[in-house]
């Protein structure tokens, strides 16, 4: 079986509902398997260009009442939000490993600091599961309340050297290993600062927690299913695996391989159910950091000659905008609050209608509000000064 180029971008527009008619966030989010968080913004942003009508509270209310979503450290150490019937199997086939080294690292960075680091880290952590077990907490609130000195280590080397306090560093391991997790943000819907809650407290039942192997298997089944085909260095990237996990992972999967007209070999479940033909006037204005545009490594066949505009030089995508032919602009704010754009691909007379009346309606959504990415790529810097 070959699938054309022109079938994946319009398989992707539609199962990743940029038409804009996702039932609701936590259908979003399964669409995508795993919504990027790192810039606090990407998921009020990405599930605005999915579901209609979509306002923060609706996010808020899947995270902090619902439930049904949890924000966690996964795949390459990204945080990421993600159903949280699926959070074990991104802890242990994820997070677990990422969670290991960032043990040991708290470790060494103690060493220097304390006569005994395990032995603290082991209270520690037992005395933050304590404070949390009558409600949420700030970092400052865990660490004003913790009994002892406020131990500070020195992490990092050369011009990125600091020092800061050891309970940040506690409480993020905490929170990879599943012991934690973040629950509301400190201010704004544009925060990246969280309060804490204990895993057992937040949820009433414990959240299944498969075998690693297992684990790595239902990820891979839900990237495939939202992502496929997807190539072997897609699989790896977007993981984070070794070459020996993603292969382990695909031998336990249902799969099936195709031919891509961009080269080489993709995989797809078997039971792929294809899809229907893509809506040729929808538009989507997708953020930084989106799922879409960073869920492959190979990314020619939506991507075209514009990867020196759209991301930075470490890989980040910056805003941008989609149709069933793939990425056509991006996209950027003025001080004012006003969303401006610029078109990188030809299009008719109905998109580039679309594409303003688009701009028009998240200018009118952001309401003044200035989104500036943690990672700026080249043309949403240049349209910001506009």
């Amino acid at each position: 079986m070959r699938i054309s180029d022109r079938d994946r971008r319009h398989r992707l527009f539609q199962r990743h509902h940029l038409t804009g008619k996702a039932a609701d966030g936590l259908e979003a989010v399964r669409a995508v398997a795993a919504l990027h968080s790192s810039d606090p913004a990407t998921p009020y942003l990405g599930l605005w260009a999915r579901v209609k009508g979509f306002t923060p509270d609706h996010l808020d209310s899947l995270l902090l009442e619902d439930r049904s979503l949890w924000r966690l450290h996964a795949m390459r150490r990204t945080l990421f939000v993600v159903p949280t019937s699926e959070a074990g199997a991104y802890l242990e086939g994820a997070a677990g490993d990422i969670a290991s080294k960032e043990r040991s690292r708290l470790l060494g960075w103690l060493e220097g600091a304390i006569d005994d680091p395990a032995d603290w880290l082991v209270r520690r952590c037992q005395e933050v599961e304590s404070l949390l077990a009558s409600g949420e907490m700030s970092t400052q609130e865990i660490a004003r309340a913790l009994p002892g000195p406020d131990i500070r280590i020195s992490v990092g080397s050369g011009k990125w050297a600091t020092t800061m306090p050891a309970v940040s560093r506690l409480l993020l391991v905490m929170a990879m290993e599943g012991r934690i997790l973040r629950t509301a943000a400190a201010g704004s819907w544009r925060s990246s600062q969280y309060r804490w809650a204990a895993a057992a407290r937040w949820h009433d039942r414990a959240v299944e927690r498969p075998e690693p192997d297992q684990a790595r298997t239902r990820i891979l089944t839900s990237y495939l299913a939202s992502h496929g085909p997807a190539t072997m260095t897609d699989l790896r990237w977007w993981t984070g695996w070794t070459v020996a996990r993603v292969r382990a992972a695909l031998c336990a999967c249902d799969i099936a391989e195709v031919e891509l007209e961009s080269g080489g070999t993709g995989y797809v479940l078997a039971d792929d159910p294809g899809f229907d033909a893509a809506d040729p006037e929808a538009v989507a204005f997708l953020p930084s950091l989106d799922p879409t545009p960073m869920g492959w490594k190979e990314r020619a066949w939506y991507l075209g000659p514009h990867t020196d505009s759209i991301f930075d030089r470490n890989g980040n995508a910056g805003p941008t905008i989609w149709t069933a032919a793939g990425i056509i602009g991006g996209w950027g704010q003025t001080p004012d609050g006003n969303v401006v754009y610029r078109l990188l691909e030809p299009v008719d007379d109905v998109t580039a209608d679309r594409v303003e009346e688009r701009a028009a309606e998240l200018t009118s959504w952001l309401d003044g509000t200035v989104v500036t990415p943690r990672f700026r790529t080249p043309l949403e810097k240049e349209l910001s000064t506009i």
